[in-house]
């Protein structure tokens, strides 16, 4: 195996058969309990008939062997044969009705499940997913959640059903034959301690296989949906050989958790077959010494009572190879719901419908990501309503962070915002939010129409708001081009540009027209041309609009009123394009060197 995989093993902490994760998946089906204990009547019931089967049936031979000596009484047969068929019917009826009853709990698990994770991800602050990939966030909600649901449905009611016929068969045997039960309770006992010992080595293989899937997920969704970049780079090699280490990772676990399990089946199918053998030496033997304590009935009965206690073993096998999937997959699920959530603000009032003016003041702001390193040290800023307000600075100055912080991604560590002099802290989140329109420089577009991608989230907009955008933008005699306008459907076929693509974004913000503004290198992927269009139809719409701007590109930001100059998260310089350059300061170095060729 690869030095990394060594690497990845020593990294990893000891895994041992969590069962406190199998707790919390039954606290969570509590509120089906009531179906839950019905499925296990259910099962019990089956279970019953299928023990009082080898009864029958031995009566059944006895009663067939003494007709062969004195004559047949088909009467009796007949009667016997009638009952075994109503306790098989009954049995098969019960076993239906368990199975339905688990299907129907499995899946509304699985659907609450993931449901839940839909509704924690909401909850969960940015710092999450800055530490998770989405893959395996992905992974979690597809692949862990199917593991617990697979294992809901084959191994609940059938372990109660499957212990329920084991008491039985016991208590059946012993009842009948006190040696041959012990005879196979001893070669049971073999097969338990074999059991033990496969889990107790199995279940950390069975943690490391969810986990390199989780790992395998994310890698997958990094890679494969930047690939052009990976080849432009000429990566492959690389990113092919840190695919291949991972996959020998996820080949190394699911091989060695698949063939221990895997050995339970064919240990199980051995001690069932040496407990045919024994029954049948030991039985004969009976038999020829003639104590008359044993009949063929018996020996046919014991023979069918030894097979039902193989296949509880057999199934508790597969179940507890099954809990074991589960065990590792609820641990990776549980740690999404129990990751503390960003604070509840349901308390709050809700913010009237009051029109915000856009005053922005920044007091003394302190910031870190990690509580051992500031970044933001000391940020205060006064800015008015209407106003244009670009913050330049080198990489790393804390531009995007003090956006983050302004729309309450992040909480700041201490000093406040506020907007219209009140706290942006007084306000619930999704208030905050919707006094913004944010265009980043990563474009999103979904699958749907031009219209639906334009509109999203917004349902007061006309074609007149969305021509007027579009036209704004320079977007509107391309969609006239288009077959269907508006209800042409984006997707690859449509094979849109970069500059395209983020044209359709800054449309989108636009049609919501919230009083503030956010714009995080809005055209850094757009040409020249497209740029000045685009620049021009954001002056005309940033008109009695707060507006932040963030530009590496100063050229975009020379009519902004206010500049704000960061360096090592602090404010250095402040004021317009005129008065920074006149200082000759720190801003006059950064946009001269964009323009010393010039």
């Amino acid at each position: 195996m690869p030095s990394m995989n060594r690497m990845m093993r020593a990294n990893q902490k000891p895994e041992k058969t969590d069962m406190k994760s199998i707790k919390k998946i039954l606290i969570y089906c509590k509120r089906y309990m009531p179906a839950i204990i019905l499925a296990f009547v259910f099962a019990i019931g089956g279970s019953y008939t299928s023990i009082i089967g080898p009864e029958k049936i031995s009566d059944l031979m006895n009663e067939i062997v003494k007709g062969i000596m004195t004559g047949i009484d088909m009467d009796s047969i007949q009667s016997i044969c009638l009952l075994l068929l109503t306790i098989y019917v009954i049995g098969a009826f019960l076993h239906y009705g368990q199975q339905f009853i688990t299907a129907t709990v499995t899946q509304y698990t699985s659907k609450r499940l993931r449901r839940d994770i839909d509704i924690k991800i909401n909850k969960l602050p940015l710092k999450f997913f800055d530490s998770t990939t989405k893959g395996d966030i992905l992974s979690r909600i597809t692949n862990d959640v199917d593991t617990i649901s697979q294992t809901l449905s084959s191994s609940s009611a059938n372990l109660i059903s499957s212990l329920t016929l084991f008491i039985g068969v016991i208590y059946k045997m012993f009842k009948t034959n006190a040696l041959l039960s012990w005879i196979t309770l001893g070669t049971a006992f073999v097969g338990f301690i074999a059991m033990g010992l496969i889990l107790g080595v199995s279940q950390k293989y069975f943690n490391r296989k969810q986990t390199d899937l989780g790992r395998m997920n994310g890698h997958i969704e990094e890679i494969f949906t930047n690939h052009n970049i990976v080849r432009a780079f000429g990566a492959k090699g690389k990113e092919t050989k840190k695919f291949d280490e991972i996959n020998d990772c996820l080949y190394d676990s699911n091989w060695k958790s698949q063939f221990l399990s895997g050995m339970m089946g064919p240990i199980m199918g051995f001690v069932g077959n040496l407990t045919y053998v024994l029954i049948f030496i030991v039985g004969v033997s009976l038999i020829i010494g003639g104590n008359g304590l044993m009949t063929l009935g018996t020996i046919i009965a014991f023979t069918i009572y030894s097979r039902q206690v193989s296949q509880p073993l057999s199934t508790f096998a597969q179940a507890m190879t099954q809990i074991q999937q589960a065990s590792a997959a609820s641990r990776r699920v549980f740690e999404i719901l129990e990751t503390p959530e960003m604070e509840d603000e349901s308390e709050k009032a809700l913010r009237d419908n009051s029109p915000v003016k856009g005053d922005v003041e920044f007091r003394h702001v302190k910031f870190g990501y990690n509580p051992d390193k500031t970044i933001i040290h000391d940020f205060s800023a006064s800015l008015k309503a209407g106003q244009k307000v670009a913050i330049v600075g080198p990489t790393g100055a804390g531009k995007t962070t003090m956006v983050n912080l302004l729309m309450r991604f992040y909480e700041v560590d201490s000093g406040d915002i506020l907007i219209d002099g009140v706290s942006t802290r007084k306000y619930r989140r999704e208030d905050v939010h919707d006094m913004f329109d944010m265009i980043l420089q990563d474009t999103w577009l979904f699958n749907g129409t031009i219209r639906e991608n334009l509109m999203y989230n917004q349902t007061n907009a006309t074609d007149s708001d969305l021509d007027r955008v579009c036209e704004a933008v320079g977007l509107k005699h391309f969609i006239e081009t288009l077959p269907s306008g508006y209800d042409t459907l984006l997707n690859d076929a449509l094979s849109l540009s970069e500059g395209q693509k983020q044209q359709f974004t800054i449309a989108r913000a636009m049609i919501s027209e919230s009083p503030l503004l956010i714009l995080d290198e809005a055209t850094s992927s757009v040409d020249t041309r497209t740029e000045l269009v685009i620049q021009e139809a954001m002056d005309k719409l940033t008109k009695g609009r707060t507006s932040f701007v963030i530009a590496h590109r100063l050229s975009t930001i020379k009519n902004a009123d206010v500049i704000l100059v960061m360096r090592d998260g602090d404010i250095v310089e402040q004021g317009n394009h005129k008065e920074l350059l006149a200082k000759n300061g720190f801003y006059a170095d950064l946009y001269n060197s964009q323009f010393a060729a010039t």
